[in-house]
């Protein structure tokens, strides 16, 4: 999926020509080529299977050079796991401080942006939540963008009928329960790769609102203004 995450500060004690070829074939910049190397190898090959001149190598540049751009491999995957998660902090920011439309809507529509931005890209970067790295202190990051988008993905659930008729208890698992819908398709992908993003993006959006407790009519109405929201806004960010 396309990544708008946070950048990380080079490492400052290395020096070495900037590439060692022509540009890598997608004609990505530098900094871009690495991010895109790491994730193919991370994801094909295992994290701790993967060296940093691997990551160097595949993205057509000397191994010190690539020190220009990331300290280190944890700094590679700590950006690539930030930015599954920032573009969908970003937007449930703007959906959460929307008067309209109705909570659902907006609800569906962060869901269905979610789960597009975790299955669109070439890579299954979802899968690294798993890896047991992640747990360090160096992603602590990470988990505070995620932390803040499952607490707007719960204020968006409270908001809604069914979300305000639920207790305090009974709302925080409810959030947790969908969150965990949404972060499924991460083994979905795994497991169906040629699954088509657009389809289980507005599958698994149906399914939140249903798990929120909406009736089907308020489902099927939610999808409908949940789509055309995010037409506006995606127009709205290509102005």
């Amino acid at each position: 999926m396309p990544t708008t995450a946070r950048a990380s500060g080079p490492h400052r004690g290395r020096v070495g020509r900037p590439r060692v070829q022509g540009p890598v074939a997608d004609g990505l910049a530098p900094r871009d080529g690495v991010l895109a190397a790491a994730a193919e190898l991370f994801t094909r090959l295992g994290y701790a299977a993967t060296t940093t001149r691997a990551i160097a190598e595949r993205a057509g540049l000397r191994q010190a050079s690539m020190y220009h751009y990331f300290a280190g491999k944890e700094d590679i995957l700590a950006e690539l796991l930030e930015g599954t998660v920032q573009p969908s902090l970003d937007l449930a920011r703007v959906l959460v401080a929307r008067a309209e439309p109705s909570a659902e809507a907006r609800l569906w529509a962060l869901c269905r942006a979610d789960v597009a931005l975790l299955c669109g890209g070439p890579h299954n970067l979802g899968a690294l939540y798993l890896l047991p790295e992640v747990g360090a202190e160096r992603f602590a990051a990470f988990h505070q963008v995620r932390a803040a988008l499952k607490a707007s993905y719960r204020e968006l659930l409270a908001a809604g009928t069914a979300g305000a008729a639920l207790g305090g208890p009974e709302l925080e698992l409810r959030g947790d329960l969908l969150f965990g819908l949404i972060e499924g398709v991460i083994l979905i992908r795994r497991q169906a790769p040629a699954e088509p993003a657009e389809a289980l993006a507005s599958a698994a959006a149906d399914a939140a609102l249903r798990l929120s407790g909406a009736p089907e009519a308020t489902v099927a109405e939610a999808a409908v203004q949940g789509a055309r929201l995010l037409d506006t806004l995606h127009g709205h960010s290509d102005g």
